[in-house]
């Protein structure tokens, strides 16, 4: 799950720096390995090339010919290798095939469907096409893919995924002004702090961001690890194996890691947020049932004790009735708000 396409390069792409370090000496000579050991001196009636900082190679690379046209091509560059022609947001392909591929039995739509999970630019990620989620299963082997079922695929990932950032963004209005806030907002169990943020009656809503001083999350990157438990599911996995009457259940059937961009007052930071994928008991009409287990991943003391005050608040909550004295307090509100009306009506009387 989680196939999106990004057509943009790295936003901030790594800097360069010498593999070897420059004697301090005041004859220092560059190594053998440097690109240009013997030193040129500069063509007559060019001016001499800018000095070199200390400890880098004495090569500076030409400039670009000022009558050189300019590059209007928006793809990256070709590189050799592998590595060099994936795109890190999403370990995808920078462009992958649109075409129908060979030995296609019928066609597919071209067309791509926008989610509406913003990237770091503001800009959406973009679903691939049914013919692009095909041509990726034949390319990592899934030749045997029946091609009628593509669209339904396309169709069950794009929902999945939704649903994903609908999760992440319940996590985000809690927590992303801190562990005071979100302890306020949590202490009274899900239902109510769904109340509190303004989505009880959609608490999947992946486009609200009642928070105008604070800038909605975005999902900077993602990796795909189906084949890495998370430290939970594998915690399942054993206690499945020692209680299978209480914790039986299949293991996830992927796994993502999503790196989301959270902002507060302080500024900007990634949070990773891990997701385990169960498919559950098909509905008695065939259709398919999954379950999601997103949270933030435990890289720090904050996003353990953000964990233990969301699930620890609403367990607690119920366990000590709270459920039971919400709905004595507001039974209490409306006796009392009828008999405000009956003795308002007998003074009229």
């Amino acid at each position: 799950m989680g196939w999106f396409w990004a057509d943009t390069t790295p936003l901030a792409p790594v800097a360069r720096v010498a593999p070897h370090p420059m004697p301090r000496g005041g004859n220092a000579e560059p190594p053998p390995a440097c690109p240009m050991h013997n030193k040129m001196p500069p063509p007559s009636g060019k001016a001499a090339p800018p000095s070199t900082p200390q400890g880098a190679c004495p090569y500076v690379p030409p400039e670009k010919p000022s009558n050189a046209p300019a590059s209007t091509s928006t793809e990256p560059p070709q590189k050799a290798g592998l590595l060099s022609r994936l795109n890190p947001l999403n370990n995808m392909f920078y462009s992958l095939e649109n075409d129908r591929a060979e030995n296609q039995t019928q066609d597919l739509p071209l067309s791509r469907e926008q989610s509406t999970i913003p990237k770091a630019d503001g800009s959406l990620w973009e679903y691939p096409s049914p013919q692009q989620m095909y041509n990726a299963m034949l390319r990592k082997g899934y030749t045997d893919t029946p091609i009628d079922a593509v669209e339904s695929m396309v169709s069950v990932h794009n929902f999945l995924n939704e649903g994903a950032w609908a999760e992440i963004m319940g996590w985000e209005r809690r927590f992303s002004r801190g562990i005071v806030e979100g302890y306020r907002i949590c202490k009274r169990g899900e239902e109510n702090a769904n109340k509190v943020l303004g989505t009880a009656e959609d608490p999947f809503d992946t486009t609200t961001w009642d928070d105008k001083s604070v800038q909605p999350p975005k999902l900077l990157r993602f990796n795909g690890r189906p084949t890495e438990l998370t430290p939970k599911a594998q915690m399942l996995q054993w206690a499945a194996w020692g209680w299978p009457g209480k914790f039986a259940s299949p293991p996830p059937f992927d796994r993502h890691d999503w790196f989301v961009e959270r902002c507060n007052e302080k500024g900007c930071e990634e949070v990773r947020y891990v997701i385990d994928y169960y498919e559950g008991e098909p509905e008695p009409t065939g259709e398919p049932v999954f379950f999601l287990d997103i949270r933030p991943a435990i890289d720090g003391p904050r996003s353990a004790a953000e964990r233990l005050v969301r699930w620890g608040t609403d367990t607690w909550w119920t366990a000590t009735g709270g459920v039971v004295r919400e709905v004595r307090k507001a039974e209490a509100a409306r006796k009392k708000q009828e008999e405000e009306l009956t003795a308002k009506s007998r003074s009229y009387n």
